[in-house]
């Protein structure tokens, strides 16, 4: 789930590819990767004749390389007729092979979608071009549509990077579809708040979020950046936001000729879900939400705070864990025998941070300073979404303590928050809910009166004030106009994932949602991380398949238990080794892959 920080760690880069038609890079085609017609039958040629040949056409190859500006070390889109279009029977699009997933063929393709879905103003045949990717089941005959989360998050490089874990866990009877939303990714138009990436670093503002000491400077460029979101974004920019993407979800489904709504969301992806079924609830046959947002708060509330429910009892939960570990598996015990000392131990360092910020100096061209911004921020909140990387943040923070700092500033001390486009999810997040002067006081003083009573709610509410500036004054529109609603009723009762401690969407959200839609059930993982994808549970595997494949529903809420422990250190070869071992090998296959999505997934960098 993104919320409104500046921090690097809140988007995975934008997907490099052709935006109507998603092919791979030349260099991809020049290693096969892409299926080639079969040759023409041509004529023998003299070998003199046949080498003339073979260097001109060499020469000229080289030219229109150099002239196109694509390389091997550039992505590309194929300029050839010999590109493999994939169709299929009750399918209204037409696909083509753009690579692979451990040597499975992934296909893409795209599709056109009214850039108002429900035909509430007169906008003209304006159109988001929305690209989508699928690997293949091998027993399938439906599509299950997933998306990652964000808002903001891309379902391509989610599918390229995890497909082969994700297929393992949900089994060969539906094929993995999924796509960009609008305004994301390889999506068109792109959204964005400045005209290019050159405005972008040179605009953007370098203050960090200090409440008091910075507002006035902060309140003051914020007038502008939310002017230039408009400006740049026109007409598109007022289509930005979660009922227009969960209507274009409807468009997919008609493209690939499929009826029922079978959907897997994670995270911004759960609100996705919510949104999708309460607005189409006769579609709605198999819908899985996982690591929940509460939609109420989401569309209706003006300062949301439910997400931070547990975001310290996660990180009381690392120490804890850390102790019972131990300081052979985490480094942080080294320091300290118990929770409570190791506990004074940080914040007693990061508290010391807040005054005097550490300079570093590696080399004459990588120095800099780590504060405690970046540390909180950068460092320790995005390793909460995931427990694979808890080892990790112990080393660093252990090395930190005892006065190393290069590991932590290389890590955390160097983002870039300036060169990723987050701009998707900002439109989205801002859009959705009750932001701009119809909403809102204006005024500085007005907006520091309502935020200063927050200062104590979290240790990570500082995340949030850059966001409360931009939702006064955002000067977008709202144009939808959903409202969550309780008592939905769906053709079939939705799945509802959650961990016991999740750091952004709270299991009390979970429990909004099973309040919302009748019959609806919760499977919790009994363990602390971000959706369900970030720790190893069989039992939960074995709810999920039955809801997919029999459309069964725990009698009541369940609860799973965890399978690994949270200290774990990688393998040298970087292998994932299994936790715990499963008599039956498809199982143990199930285990393993959970462990690798564990680590692979990489929340933390969108």
């Amino acid at each position: 789930m993104l919320y409104e920080s500046r921090g690097d760690f809140q988007r995975l880069p934008d997907t490099i590819m052709d935006e109507k038609r998603l092919l791979g890079d030349m260099s991809s085609y020049l290693a096969g990767e892409v299926p080639r017609q079969p040759p023409r039958k041509q004529r023998r040629l003299v070998p003199s004749l046949r080498c003339l040949v073979a260097g001109v056409l060499s020469g000229l190859a080289i030219l229109y390389f150099v002239l196109s500006g694509c390389g091997v070390f550039r992505h590309c889109p194929h300029h050839y007729d010999n590109r493999q279009y994939l169709t299929y029977e009750g399918e209204h699009i037409q696909w083509e092979i753009c690579g692979d997933v451990k040597g499975r063929p992934l296909e893409c393709s795209s599709i056109d979608v009214p850039m108002d879905q429900f035909n509430t103003h007169d906008i003209g045949t304006k159109t988001f071009s929305i690209p989508l990717i699928r690997l293949r089941g091998k027993n399938a005959t439906q599509n299950i549509l997933l998306n990652p989360g964000g808002p903001g998050g891309s379902g391509l490089d989610f599918l390229r990077l995890v497909g082969d874990q994700i297929a393992t866990i949900i089994g060969e009877g539906l094929h993995l579809l999924t796509f960009d939303p609008r305004g994301v990714g390889a999506s068109r138009p792109l959204a964005s708040c400045y005209p290019d990436d050159e405005t972008r670093r040179g605009l953007s503002s370098k203050l960090d979020g200090k409440l008091i000491e910075n507002s006035g400077e902060i309140y003051a460029w914020t007038a502008g950046f939310v002017q230039g979101c408009a400006d740049t974004m026109g007409d598109y920019g007022k289509y930005l936001n979660t009922p227009q993407v969960a209507a274009d979800m409807n468009s997919i489904l008609d493209a690939v000729g499929q009826e029922d709504m079978v959907y897997w969301g994670l995270s911004y992806g759960s609100l996705l879900g919510q949104t999708y079924a309460t607005l189409f609830p006769d579609r709605s046959r198999r819908v899985v939400i996982d690591g929940v947002t509460n939609q109420f708060d989401w569309y209706d509330g003006r300062i949301i705070t439910e997400y931070l429910t547990d975001t310290e009892n996660v990180l009381e939960g690392f120490l804890d864990e850390c102790i019972a570990a131990g300081d052979k598996k985490c480094a942080l015990a080294s320091i300290n025998d118990t929770k409570k000392e190791l506990s004074k131990t940080l914040f007693s360092f990061l508290e010391k941070l807040k005054e005097e910020p550490i300079g570093v100096y590696v080399n004459n061209t990588v120095y800099g300073v780590l504060d405690y911004g970046k540390i909180m921020y950068n460092g320790i909140f995005p390793a909460l979404y995931k427990p694979a990387n808890w080892p990790l943040l112990a080393d660093r923070l252990a090395q930190l303590i005892q006065g190393n700092t290069t590991e932590a500033f290389l890590a955390y001390g160097r983002a870039d928050a300036w060169g990723v486009n987050i701009d998707g999810g900002r439109f989205v997040t801002l859009n959705d809910g009750l932001s701009g002067p119809q909403y809102w006081k204006q005024g500085r003083k007005a907006l520091l009166e309502e935020m200063l009573p927050l200062s104590n709610l979290s240790l990570f509410i500082g995340m949030q004030w850059d966001a409360f500036y931009a939702r006064q004054q955002w000067a977008v529109p709202r144009t939808h106009a959903y409202r969550p609603r309780r008592g939905i009723e769906t053709v079939h009762p939705l799945l509802i994932l959650s961990t016991t401690y999740d750091p952004i969407c709270p299991l009390i959200s979970a429990r909004s949602a099973n309040d919302a839609f009748l019959g609806s059930r919760i499977v919790e993982i009994k363990g602390y991380g971000h959706c369900s994808v970030s720790l190893s549970s069989m039992c939960l595997v074995k709810r999920l398949r039955e809801f997919l494949y029999e459309g069964k529903v725990p009698d009541g809420n369940t609860q799973c238990e965890v399978d690994s422990p949270y200290f774990v250190k990688p393998e040298e070869d970087g292998q994932v080794v299994a936790q715990t071992y499963f008599g039956d090998p498809e199982e143990q296959r199930i285990h393993l892959a959970q462990l690798q999505l564990a680590r692979d997934w990489d929340w933390s960098r969108w």
